[in-house]
């Protein structure tokens, strides 16, 4: 039986809008991609992540983790050692990811080409409108 969710201030919808801003924002998707083959420690997870900041990352695996999509050990070691793995619900969220990035894949070139017809459409003054394009003059 499904667990019952106690909506924030925006509601049940604000509260999808939330996790799905979270879940989809672009560090996020990277993090659990780098976090799919198992537990990775802090720096070595920054290293395969390119481009990301270390507050960045900090910040997204605090995200993930209260969200209940990543897990965080700390290891007793002298120094202590902190490792971050997918949980579950983490897991099952990658497997979504991954399907999106084989669609993508699939669609590349259709996406490119379409892009490229897009901007030669918008590169060119349209008739009759000054140089607007049809969708802004509709709006």
């Amino acid at each position: 039986m499904a667990e019952t969710v106690t909506a924030g201030p925006g509601g049940a919808s604000g509260m999808l809008r939330e996790v799905l801003a979270t879940v989809g924002d672009k560090w996020s998707v990277t993090v659990i991609c780098r976090l799919s083959d198992g537990p990775v420690r802090f720096n070595e997870l920054r290293r395969r992540t390119e481009g990301i900041t270390q507050r960045m990352l900090s910040r997204t695996l605090k995200n993930l983790e209260r969200d209940g999509l990543v897990i965080r050990t700390v290891h007793p070691t002298v120094p202590p050692r902190v490792e971050y793995a997918l949980t579950g619900s983490g897991d099952s969220l990658h497997t979504v990811l991954y399907g999106l990035v084989q669609w993508t894949e699939g669609h590349l070139e259709g996406i490119v080409r379409a892009r490229a017809a897009h901007d030669a459409r918008s590169a060119a003054p349209s008739q009759g409108d000054g140089g607007a394009s049809g969708d802004a003059a509709a709006a």
